[in-house]
């Protein structure tokens, strides 16, 4: 969600935050500001988007060599200046910026205001500039350990002091941070993307660590007893340094066309033509403890859950597993039954989805084996978790996941394959299943061809305030997923349900205004789904169907068609949800919509 970004040690320190902001504008925001530091420390904040606050820092003149910034996407209190990160201590001498929530932030607040301090905000965050005054610490590292050892909850925070200009000071507790090692010049970020044109090396701080750095040096510490940790350094990755649209108008639509190379990734080095059994050399269970595995059980939220839910299907109709999905924000709330021989896949695009960090750590704490899908390295989930699987998707900017979503249900599609083939699945099943799996790519290639004609069709129906998506078996989460791409980045109400559900309620809102994209793919079910087509034109509402190749059910029906090409009901979910993917993005296109950073979303959400 919110973004931060750090510099020491360059003469155009402001230049390069605000270029770090832009490129962390696609997590979502809707306020930023800056503090830029020589002599003294002078901050700029504006209630919008980065360009305004580029524009106001250069009409004021103000530059430095080191400074804080920061892109705010509003938890406590509206976006407006006042709530705009850095947050200041009242004489202006030490300025913070900081993700997350702070969950004791009002027993800080009170304890605070009694002691004389005044607050400006309406924001949690501001209790730390606070905290560092009070800290009475002449040590701005001991300061700021003092500071973050208060507080409760999820940080990661970058603090300058005017009166020691050499140095900055970081920290993070279930955020992510980053430090950017460069030659003269280091920085930090909340994304190693807002770092890679300016540094070769990078350190991902860890939960509980700070960090001291300066032009020229970078040392780590526990937050919890200031002990010293050695440096873990680390090249930038390619894929960091590559992060812009390539001549595409929009990010989302880049990462749409990326899906066929992204899908290639999820199968590298996996396949294996002799057994048909994909390989996971990362799955720390050996092939006993496998076999033992009684149920599997999904944490996730958003697209991941849809990825989930479809995964669902596969690792009970594949592995023979009993499965089940749980929203993460419930997962620890709910006192998850979790018995021995289950197994808890935890399902991010970036791996710092608080609530489902959440639930690894209760996963862990009941004795369940814990899997970490995800697409980002080092990420939290990937360190919290027995197991890490890697989708190897590249950076996805764009708010609306796209080829994340597809890389999960794959991975899921081939992991559960490889389950089965430890159980129940025969060879030649294994087999059989796997040439169906490597088609995948082309299939998705397939549906690309057919862009123009989808556009064409979004622009046919932009006009529409209401729609219906609907699906069943193992496109049921497909439609689910088609609806929250409309919902997200048009603004358009679009609600995802099961075909045999629309009687039981939802059809009561069907009329010539509400179109049904219906997901009538030639799989089993198709009958079922042509009786519900059935049901909606007889309320006089629009139908898009979705339909496998040549397929002619639907002629007679007076319908529009989406024809995504023939495969079965394991691989459909993939190409079918592309071509929703793109319909979803025309529709956004034609009712003029910010694509990539739709209003009130952030593309990773640290809180809770």
């Amino acid at each position: 969600m919110c973004g931060i970004a750090g510099c020491i040690g360059s003469p155009d320190a402001g230049k390069i935050l605000i270029d770090a902001l832009k490129r962390l504008e696609y997590r979502g925001y809707d306020s930023a500001g800056i503090t830029l530091g020589g002599k003294k420390l002078h901050t700029v904040k504006t209630a919008g988007k980065v360009a305004a606050l580029e524009a106001k820092l250069l009409s004021s003149g103000y530059k430095g060599t080191r400074g804080i910034a920061h892109t705010r996407w509003a938890t406590h209190g509206i976006p407006s200046e006042a709530n705009a990160h850095p947050h200041l201590t009242e004489d202006g001498t030490i300025s913070v910026v900081h993700n997350g929530i702070i969950e004791n932030h009002q027993q800080l607040r009170a304890e605070l205001e009694k002691k004389g301090h005044v607050f400006r905000s309406e924001t949690d965050s501001e209790v730390i500039p606070h905290l560092l005054e009070e800290s009475g610490e002449s040590d701005p590292l001991a300061a700021a350990l003092y500071a973050f050892g208060r507080l409760k909850g999820s940080f990661a925070s970058a603090v300058l002091f005017e009166k020691y200009p050499d140095q900055m000071i970081c920290a993070c507790h279930g955020s992510p941070l980053v430090l950017g090692l460069g030659d003269g010049m280091n920085l930090a970020a909340s994304d190693m993307l807002a770092l890679a044109p300016y540094v070769s090396r990078i350190v991902v701080l860890h939960d509980g660590e700070a960090a001291r750095i300066t032009a020229n040096s970078a040392e780590l510490f526990t937050i919890s007893g200031a002990k010293s940790i050695q440096l873990r350094e680390e090249p930038v990755p390619g894929e960091a340094r590559n992060a812009d649209k390539n001549g595409y108008e929009h990010f989302m639509l880049k990462e749409i066309m990326e899906q066929p190379e992204a899908l290639e990734h999820a199968f590298a080095g996996r396949m294996n033509g002799d057994r048909g059994v994909p390989t996971f050399p990362e799955f720390g269970l050996s092939p006993r403890e496998t076999a033992r595995i009684s149920r599997i059980v999904t944490a996730a939220c958003g697209s991941s859950m849809h990825a989930g839910l479809t995964g669902q299907y596969y690792f009970e109709d594949i592995a023979g597993i009993a499965a089940s999905v749980e929203q993460a924000a419930e997962f620890r709330y709910r006192n998850p039954i979790l018995e021995p021989d289950t197994l808890v896949l935890a399902v991010s695009q970036s791996g710092e989805t608080a609530d489902t960090i959440a639930a690894v750590r209760e996963a862990v704490a009941k004795g369940a084996y814990t899997v970490g899908v995800c697409n980002v390295p080092d990420s939290t989930i990937a360190r919290e978790s027995d197991c890490r699987i890697y989708l190897h998707a590249g950076p996805e900017q764009s708010v609306a996941s796209t080829k994340a979503f597809t890389s999960q249900v794959t991975t899921l599609l081939l992991f559960s394959l490889f389950l089965g083939r430890n159980r129940r699945l025969s060879r030649d099943d294994g087999l059989a299943l796997m040439r169906e799996a490597e088609r995948i790519p082309d299939l998705v290639r397939e549906v690309l061809k057919h862009a123009d004609e989808i556009r064409d069709l979004a622009r046919k129906y932009a006009w529409a305030e209401d729609l219906f998506y609907i699906g069943r078996g193992c496109l049921y989460p497909a439609a689910l997923e088609g609806a929250l791409k409309l919902k997200e980045i048009s603004y358009v109400h679009a609600e995802g349900c099961h075909s045999a559900e629309l009687k039981h309620g939802p059809i009561a809102l069907l009329d010539e205004k509400v179109p049904v994209i219906a997901l009538a793919n030639r799989i089993p079910g198709q009958e079922k789904m042509l009786g519900n087509i059935r049901e909606c034109l007889a309320r006089n509402a629009p139908v898009i169907a979705v339909v496998s190749g040549n397929d002619t059910c639907l002629d007679s029906f007076g319908v529009d068609l989406i024809r995504v090409p023939e495969s079965s009901r394991f691989t459909a979910p993939v190409s079918t949800v592309v071509a929703l993917q793109l319909f979803a993005y025309y529709f956004a296109c034609e009712r003029g919509c910010a694509i990539d950073q739709p209003r009130n979303l952030a593309k990773s959400v640290t809180v809770e």
